[in-house]
């Protein structure tokens, strides 16, 4: 075992923060210090899940809850990898060091309702790495890591953004963004924990953790065979949680309205400002700046006093329409808007009535892929590695397949005042590829 304290703590007990789902997360002063920073104490007011709330109310846990989380299986990681000799022989203390920083610190630089705004992929939208790489490098963060760690924020700021290529930051890199890394591990079990449903929460997380190797090339992190099916539940898992929350028809239809709001109003808001903001003064903002006009209804609609979603109007998978799908997935947002704005004229004019551009939206999966669950598993009878994806067929199916070509549907959304009249017209489906082929 490392001589680091918080491994020390870990085993000992002594003080620490309960965080649900009555996890004790090991506190040393150095760790108090971090999550007493600004920077850190920020992330309270930052929902983990953003719209995810408004149809799973409960689901408005913070990222610093989350946070907390990782660094928890951060440590559980280290406990596991330390017996490993090969790791052990490539990560010294002060390495080991720098990844529960780096878990500690790996949300510092989001912001609230940042991943479908960064998926608008504008160009005057920072990178939220900037961000992270801001406060950690400057600041009361800075300091507490080079006083308290005696590490360089440079050095922490790059292991999260997966920057330094040596041998060392390429395996902790593994553990930290990778087919089962830390924040996988907890953000599954959390997420499902306060959306209230059991799907995140049905993989054996002590199996899978204690099943942690090195690859064969010892530079990534693998499993061994005892942790196969654990891995294959985690898959599911995160399969299930895509299909059931993440990308709920509801939970897209906010983010659709959403992303429309903030693309009519790329000009007039500042995003640099943006991101400095906790959840509520940036809903105020935007709010603000979208007045009585199009964008201002459908902030509305999202955050006023009454919450007035769009209805789905119809969805095309893959599987089930695969040229609408191929036409309109992973298109730049400019493209969809076309489509959209030319859809609402194409239904105006048929039905003879007036349908404002905006209360048409067409969400499709974004261009950005989902990481792919394949990972090396060591079976040490055969003292042999093999893909994950190679001996499990859940995983080649689950991983490789469904989840950017199935879970994530294109979907078609209408204004509420619409829906009933919309639902019952024949041939939408010629009208959407007219709307594609005019854009």
């Amino acid at each position: 075992m490392y001589d680091v304290p918080e491994l020390a703590r870990w085993r000992s007990g002594g003080s620490l923060v309960r965080i649900p789902p009555g996890l004790d997360v090991p506190l040393t002063p150095r760790v108090r210090r971090l999550i007493d920073t600004k920077a850190f104490r920020r992330l309270a007011q930052i929902s983990q899940l953003g719209l995810v709330s408004l149809v799973y109310p409960a689901a408005n846990h913070s990222r610093q809850e989350h946070s907390l989380g990782v660094y928890q299986v951060a440590i559980e990681f280290l406990g596991r990898l330390a017996a490993d000799e090969r790791f052990a022989a490539t990560i010294g203390p002060s390495d080991a060091e720098r990844f529960l920083v780096a878990a500690l610190l790996h949300d510092v630089g989001h912001w609230p309702f940042g991943h479908p705004i960064e998926d608008l992929r504008l160009p005057n939208v920072p990178d939220h790495e900037l961000l992270a790489q801001r406060f950690i490098t400057e600041g009361d963060v800075a300091t507490a890591i080079r006083e308290d760690w005696s590490l360089e924020p440079g050095d922490v700021a790059d292991l999260i953004a997966g920057r330094s290529n040596d041998v060392e930051a390429r395996l902790l890199s593994s553990l930290l963004s990778g087919p089962f890394d830390v924040d996988k591990v907890d953000y599954l079990m959390r997420d499902s924990l306060h959306a209230g449903v059991p799907y995140g929460r049905n993989f054996d997380r002590g199996r899978l953790i204690g099943s942690l190797c090195l690859n064969e090339t010892g530079d990534a992190l693998a499993i061994t065979d005892k942790g196969k099916t654990a891995a294959e539940m985690m898959v599911f898992a995160r399969y299930v949680m895509f299909c059931e929350v993440y990308w709920h028809h509801a939970v897209r239809s906010a983010t659709a309205m959403l992303q429309r709001a903030v693309y009519l109003l790329r000009d007039a808001v500042d995003f640099g400002q943006l991101q400095a903001l906790t959840e509520q003064p940036m809903i105020e903002r935007l709010r603000s700046a979208g007045g009585s006009g199009p964008e201002g209804e459908l902030l509305d609609g999202l955050f006023g006093p009454e919450r007035r979603l769009y209805k789905r109007l119809s969805q095309y998978s893959y599987f089930e329409e695969p040229e609408i799908y191929r036409q309109l997935a992973r298109q730049p947002y400019a493209k969809l808007l076309a489509c959209a704005e030319r859809l609402a004229a194409i239904l105006s004019r048929d039905l003879k009535i007036d349908i404002a551009a905006h209360e048409i939206l067409i969400d499709a999966p974004p261009v950005e892929l989902e990481v792919e669950f394949d990972v090396e598993v060591y079976f040490p009878k055969q003292d042999v590695y093999r893909r994950l994806g190679d001996v499990s067929p859940v995983v080649r199916t689950l991983a490789r397949e469904q989840f950017d070509d199935y879970v994530k549907r294109v979907r078609l959304f209408v204004h509420p005042r619409l829906a009933v009249r919309l639902k019952r017209l024949p041939d939408l489906a010629a009208r959407l590829g007219e709307a594609v082929g005019g854009a």
